[in-house]
């Protein structure tokens, strides 16, 4: 039992020294975190809820890896604010390859009509994994800097690709090659002037492109297209 469990130790003892190395840190005001007029912000087991005046739709965020969760709060807070309710989930050593199944765990406490879900960066790609093994359950699916690695060809619900012209960090052959796993539906936004990190705020990422728009301008016209989106389908 020891042998088996001692690899595992391991692994999990490195991943802890590379989020703690090579990990970025949210750098939203915590006054984004805090409930006002227009949205409730809670903390609960899996992460954080922003209720806004919505009740029917939901959507469940994924992070982008060595990300801490809080530094997309402002933009789930905006969607919030326009009426879908949010839940921002923390994911294990800032990992979500680590639990890409923990949504489930949402949908279990919280009842909503439809259920959307998204991701950044590796979070994206796990949140896919998530749709494609659940393709009942999604009434939408949003992948921010991100692209599927699962077969969704057959998926019923939108699939939006989100990304910025000046994003760094994703890998181009990969995303058009994710084409081919997509739904014939698939919607690809491009941001003019976005990069990688811009969609939180955890300040610059390593081999990130210069984004020529500013971060508010970046999450301001990726609600945008995901509040359209819902309000179409």
């Amino acid at each position: 039992m020891n042998i088996i469990k001692r690899p595992l130790a391991l692994v999990l003892a490195v991943t802890a020294c590379l989020t703690l190395l090579f990990g970025y840190k949210a750098q939203t005001p915590e006054s984004l975190l805090a409930s006002d007029d227009t949205v409730a912000v809670s903390e609960i087991q899996t992460g954080w809820l922003f209720d806004g005046a919505g009740e029917d739709d939901a959507l469940i965020f994924y992070p982008g890896a060595l990300v801490e969760p809080a530094a997309y709060a402002p933009l789930l807070r905006e969607l919030a604010a326009k009426g879908m309710d949010c839940f921002l989930i923390k994911m294990p050593l800032d990992l979500a390859v680590l639990s890409p199944g923990k949504a489930k765990r949402v949908m279990q406490s919280y009842v909503y009509d439809r259920w959307f879900f998204a991701g950044h960066s590796l979070g994206g790609a796990m949140a896919a994994q998530f749709a494609a093994k659940h393709p009942d359950t999604p009434a939408g699916l949003f992948l921010l800097g991100a692209y599927t690695a699962k077969d969704l060809t057959k998926a019923a619900f939108p699939v939006v690709c989100i990304y910025g012209s000046e994003d760094g960090v994703l890998n181009r052959k990969r995303l058009e090659k994710s084409f081919t796993l997509s739904p014939d539906t698939l919607e690809v936004v491009e941001l003019n002037g976005g990069n990688h990190a811009q969609f939180g705020v955890y300040g610059p990422q390593r081999g990130d492109g210069t984004a020529t728009i500013s971060a508010a301008a970046q999450r301001k016209q990726t609600v945008q297209v995901i509040v359209q989106t819902v309000a179409e389908n």
